[in-house]
């Protein structure tokens, strides 16, 4: 199955929001997409993104 561009952005306990791609399958379950981008967050320099689910808006852009 062909990959697809998601973008996930996630606030952050600094007030901004931190976007990500995510490269995955156009039937992607959105909560898998969150943890991909929350992981990826998470392994940075950034402060702290917020793991509420319900917090991240996720978007299909290619």
């Amino acid at each position: 199955m062909e990959s697809r561009c998601w973008l996930v952005a996630l606030p952050a306990v600094d007030g901004r929001q931190y976007v990500y791609r995510v490269y995955a399958p156009e039937d992607a379950l959105p909560a898998d997409l969150f943890w991909d981008a929350w992981h990826c967050h998470d392994e940075s320099t950034h402060p702290r993104a917020w793991d509420l689910f319900d917090a991240a808006v996720i978007r299909l852009v290619g």
